[in-house]
């Protein structure tokens, strides 16, 4: 469309079947109130906006297949009767309602009045998709948000684990390798180490930019990513949400952190019964013991990548044995059968007899509950044997849902426990001092006070004998003086 831009006074001006493509250079046409554009293939329209007179404009039949091909419409001010029939945009649900909302002031769509009722409705319409647009750019962001997350905690963990790695590498090298200093053999860490840690807390003090932990509830499943995850159990959960948790899943937490709050997941999602662990640094069977405190297990799965104790041959009966009372039904997704139960109790039955053998008594009574010691009193004295309990044992607490007497013994504490656990009797010791010193020294604050009022008690009884004759000498003064005193105290 060229050379009509000088036509200030052209009042209609009809274009149908041209085979026009574009509809632009139409600066100039002042005075234009009508253009006729049917019958074309015009796929864009451009400077419509710029008309400041147009009222009726035909777009029938032509190839615009969305509102933002033809955008610049919504600034027009004074069109009033639109047609877009026979358009691929014209075959959508949202045609309608989105070129009402965003032209408000036509009276024609299509050669068709438009009502008031139309107009709400295309209002409702245009917003309720307005909403769903946001709500679908939400969740595409949310979703890149998560990978991103999930690709940081990740890296953070692979850095955490390359620095284990290669510092305990180190303090081997230093082990074996001694250096002389003046005369004598020592042992030094390599100043390599040093350089390594600044290395790696800037690579994560890098990645901090990002969330370090990442708490999603998926379904029946919770998966907790990062060691940060793990304090979300001491959120107040609704009950709803809470009892669908079927499956909960840790990924990037080391294993001696999931133990100190498997007594909270057991309090906060009793309906969970499927563990999955994704790089938690499972690495030794006896980690495995720790799962006996849950509740009820149904499925376990044990993910390779990150967990090196997958790749013992004789992991899954030994998590069969150890977590008998809970019945499992599938490990890794393969269905427990009879036949691995028994497989499991031939292979690591002995265990739990040399274990308990070996532990002294008081601390076997102290693994139990009340009930527990009784039975276990009960066996020591040889009366188990003769009733028959012994044998029964395991079918019996099997069958009633709690762990064997022996399987107890069993236990597992990570590596803090022991810390802890000094520091706690450091502690005790501490205040046991402090509260017998205090008593100790109370005691003879007292004696001291006592060995005083013996020495002054004769001088102070004369004085108050004294004090009292004196008083009671004048017998009308003092009973005046009791009376006021009866007198001040009622008042």
């Amino acid at each position: 469309m060229e050379n009509i831009s000088h036509l200030s006074e052209l009042r209609v001006l009809n274009l149908a079947r041209n085979l026009l493509t574009i509809v632009e250079n139409l600066n100039g046409l002042d005075s234009l109130t009508e253009l006729n554009l049917r019958h074309n293939k015009v796929s864009a329209i451009k400077d419509v906006d710029t008309l400041p007179r147009l009222q009726r404009l035909f777009l029938s039949f032509n190839n615009i297949s969305s509102f933002e091909d033809i955008l610049c419409l919504a600034d027009s001010s004074s069109l009033s009767d639109i047609t877009l029939d026979g358009n691929p945009i014209a075959q959508e649900t949202w045609y309608k309602h989105t070129v009402l909302h965003h032209m408000m002031q036509l009276r024609q769509l299509d050669m068709k009045r438009i009502t008031e009722e139309e107009r709400r409705m295309a209002s409702v319409a245009a917003r309720k998709e307005e909403e769903r647009k946001r709500e679908s750019h939400k969740q595409t962001l949310l979703k890149e948000k998560k990978r991103l997350t999930i690709c940081n905690i990740a890296r953070q963990w692979e850095v955490q684990q390359n620095r284990i790695a290669l510092v305990a590498s180190l303090n081997q090298d230093k082990d074996n390798e001694p250096c002389q200093i003046n005369g004598s053999a020592a042992y030094v860490f390599p100043e390599e180490s040093r350089s390594l840690d600044t290395i790696l807390s800037s690579a994560v003090q890098g990645l901090s930019v990002l969330e370090s932990h990442l708490v999603e509830v998926e379904g029946d499943t919770l998966c907790l990513y990062g060691a940060g995850a793990l304090e979300c159990l001491d959120r107040n959960w609704s009950v709803q949400t809470a009892g669908i948790i079927v499956t909960v899943q840790f990924m990037f937490i080391e294993f001696d952190e999931i133990v100190q709050v498997l007594t909270k997941l057991k309090t906060k999602f009793p309906n969970s019964v499927h563990l999955k662990f994704k790089e938690t640094n499972l690495v030794t069977l006896q980690q495995f013991n720790a799962l006996a405190q849950l509740h009820h297990i149904e499925q376990l799965t044990v993910d390779p990548q990150g967990n090196p104790v997958v790749n013992f041959t004789l992991w899954k009966y030994y998590v069969l044995f150890r977590l008998n009372h809970f019945n499992l039904q599938k490990i890794n997704g393969i269905k427990v059968t009879e036949n691995d139960i028994v497989m499991a109790e031939r292979l690591f039955g002995i265990l739990a007899y040399v274990a308990s053998s070996e532990l002294p008594h008081y601390r076997m009574l102290s693994l139990f509950g009340e009930s527990r010691r009784k039975q276990f009193q009960y066996l020591l004295e040889g009366k188990g044997k003769k009733s028959g309990i012994g044998s029964e044992e395991s079918s019996d607490n099997r069958r009633n849902g709690g762990e064997s007497t022996t399987r107890a013994t069993l236990n597992y504490m990570t590596k803090d426990f022991h810390m802890e656990k000094l520091e706690e009797i450091k502690e005790r010791k501490t205040f046991c001092q402090t509260y017998v010193e205090n008593l100790v020294k109370e005691a003879a604050d007292i004696n001291m006070k006592n060995e005083s009022l013996q020495k002054l008690w004769p001088q102070m009884f004369i004085e108050l004998v004294r004090d009292a004759v004196i008083e009671i000498r004048n017998k009308n003064s003092y009973m005046k003086l009791c009376l006021q005193r009866i007198t001040d105290q009622k008042q």
